[in-house]
């Protein structure tokens, strides 16, 4: 009891790229770092991090948008 089996390792790693790597295409295109994406498996700071950028101005929107 406690250990974790093969099928759940597998599904840590494949979760992990798979929150990784579409933020390291996103975060250069907000002006942010690509690295700051290794943070994102983790639970709560990927949900900061998302609200945050959701709601950021990003360096293509207008200057009198809100």
């Amino acid at each position: 009891m406690g250990a974790l089996s093969i099928y759940h390792w597998l599904v840590l790693i494949v979760y992990s790229v798979a929150m990784v790597v579409p933020f390291w295409k996103i975060f250069p295109r907000a002006g942010w770092p690509s690295a700051l994406s290794l943070l994102m498996p983790v639970a709560p700071i990927n949900f900061i991090l998302l609200w945050i950028l959701a709601f950021k101005r990003w360096p293509g929107d207008a200057r009198g948008a809100p």
